[in-house]
């Protein structure tokens, strides 16, 4: 079915009813309300009882978003990489795997040149191990480093449970992971790339879980916890690790510092260990050397744009001068740095579905209190630190992702119990809000189930914040459908055209010489010559990516003779 005749069938003469559009959309909204009210004193007495049992209600939080992502994979299969910062997570992912920090230099390293990966002293990803580690678990355990993403989105959810009961009560906290599912899970971008963000949300769910539970009950185990989610982020988003460090100091007591700076010295050992074996250097961290090689990533705003001390083929350069202009060559200022802030704004809609907007105004009265004062403190503290770089996404403030559930679920408490004084109907309030955040999640989750590629297109524009993989616009998927095809192993040159964009083909995995299939740029016949002399065996491929559809075809070098 083509858009065309799936829209024309929402055109009230087309279908048995005589429904427009709209009309579909709010039958289907009455259903789910009086679905909803009519059924609540027995789900919410239901819901009660599972809040209290904080087994039950974790390993729910954790089944649904994995049960519910794998029912949308007929339409969404596992998310194809396809941006340099994807390609890069897999190959420390597969690093790991391999159980090592880094892989050896290759000798023909200069075919193998691609963004954000080291060629020399070693050849390695740029990012630090956080990330890495589930997808290698995934990799291992489930030979798919995607497995691993989404369990790293099942854990935050069930994590977000586990921090909010340190806050509130049982059934808010369980509300409060609920509304993890519907936000963080199978629409989202962190379960649909491999870049992530929820393993820094598990971090921040950790530590500040934690802080509320010593305050009232220290215990060596919630310390060792605050120390463990303080070392995960360190391992995950070095910068922000230092936010969090400086939020965590004002509500930690020194009794509790040593067991939490014990729990921490692992992740500060294997985060050296890596700078070394990466780096050569137990101080220089790998996007350091990255910096300092390529000139990316960009440096902060005060500081200037780095320098590339290497010479850069032309998607490094590209990625060079795009970050140079993001960046800017002009002095830091007040102006600027506010002006950068205010339009960070619309990007905290990520954490809220729109009605909780209301939410967030019943909470500010609760700021008076001091531990909410201090939850609010770290929001600013974060959104100030993180607009100290030129590029902003949502994963560099994953940390405080549970902060934002939190405030959402007192928000909603607020208006269904304190505000009750001033507006008569403040529970039905704050059920009602609660229902439009259970029919939007309800109706894309549908979409994405019941539709298909074309519905997926014409309903794109509207959906806001989520994102999930269709099809395959860039033509990925048939090249290696072709490779598979082939017997033996491949050798693939990859000839970007000058309007090439940023986007990523050439990509190995930790051992390019062991692979099936190795990918190099084309350096030009008389370079590439030397290559094939190294894999004498490989079938020779030319990937030509920027013809659409991008073109797989044969491999002939002028300077070698044909095999016999």
């Amino acid at each position: 079915m083509n858009v065309y005749r799936l829209l024309q069938y929402f055109l009230p003469l087309q279908n048995p009813v005589g429904f427009g559009l709209t009309d579909f959309l709010e039958l289907g909204f009455t259903l789910l309300a009086v679905l909803f009210f009519v059924t609540r004193r027995k789900s919410e007495a239901i819901f009660r009882h599972v809040a209290e049992r904080p087994a039950l209600s974790m390993a729910l939080l954790a089944a649904l978003p994995a049960v519910l992502r794998l029912l949308l994979l007929r339409n969404h299969p596992v998310p194809v990489p396809a941006v340099s910062d994807d390609f890069s997570y897999l190959l420390l992912g597969d690093t790991l795997a391999h159980f090592r920090l880094a892989n050896p230099a290759h000798p023909m390293a200069r075919f193998f040149e691609t963004v954000f990966v080291l060629q020399d002293p070693s050849y390695s990803s740029i990012y630090p191990l956080g990330q890495g580690l589930v997808l290698a678990f995934g990799q291992l355990v489930f030979r798919l480093p995607w497995a691993g993403v989404v369990l790293s989105v099942s854990m935050f959810c069930a994590l977000c449970y586990w921090m909010l009961r340190g806050w509130v009560r049982p059934v808010w906290a369980l509300a409060g992971g609920m509304l993890a599912v519907m936000e963080f899970g199978p629409l989202n971008q962190w379960m649909n790339n491999y870049w992530g963000g929820a393993v820094s949300a598990i971090a921040g769910c950790l530590v500040f879980g934690a802080l509320p539970r010593l305050r009232r009950t220290p215990r060596r185990g919630d310390a060792a916890l605050l120390g463990i989610g303080l070392g995960l982020q360190m391992l995950t988003r070095p910068f922000e690790f230092v936010l969090l460090a400086l939020c965590v100091l004002p509500a930690v007591r020194r009794r509790h510092a040593a067991v939490a700076l014990l729990a921490f010295l692992p992740f500060g050992a294997l985060m050296l260990a890596q700078n070394k074996a990466v780096t050569g250097s137990f101080t220089t961290l790998p996007y350091m050397l990255s910096r300092y090689q390529y000139g990316i990533p960009a440096t902060f705003t005060f500081q200037k744009n780095p320098v590339a001390h290497r010479s850069l083929n032309q998607e490094q350069a590209m990625d060079y001068q795009a970050q140079n202009e993001v960046h800017g060559n002009q002095a830091e200022t007040m102006g600027t740095y506010l002006k950068r802030l205010a339009g960070r704004i619309r990007f905290f809609r990520f954490f809220f579905y729109a009605p909780l907007y209301l939410a967030l105004f019943c909470f500010l009265p609760a700021v008076r209190r001091a531990r909410y004062a201090w939850a609010v403190g770290s929001v600013l503290l974060f959104a100030l630190g993180t607009n100290l770089y030129p590029y902003y996404y949502p994963h560099y403030m994953a940390a405080i992702t549970c902060i934002f559930i939190l405030m959402s679920v007192v928000g909603l408490e607020r208006l269904g119990q304190v505000w009750v004084r001033f507006f008569p109907v403040g529970q039905d309030a704050m059920r009602l809000i609660a229902l439009l955040c259970i029919a939007q999640f309800t109706f894309w989750f549908g979409l994405h189930f019941f539709g298909n590629d074309d519905l997926f297109i014409a309903a794109g524009p509207y959906e806001s914040w989520d994102y999930i993989n269709f099809g395959d616009s860039e033509g990925r998927m048939a090249i290696d459908r072709q490779l598979a095809a082939s017997p033996g192993k491949h050798l693939v040159f990859v000839r970007y055209s000058p309007s090439h964009t940023l986007r990523e083909w050439v990509y190995n995995e930790a051992n390019i010489d062991s692979s099936r299939v190795v990918r190099a740029l084309d350096l030009g016949p008389e370079e590439n010559a030397k290559l094939i002399r190294c894999y004498p065996k490989r079938k020779t491929w030319l990937i030509e990516p920027d013809i659409h559809p991008p073109r797989l075809s044969a491999y002939v070098s002028p300077y070698l003779s044909p095999a016999p």
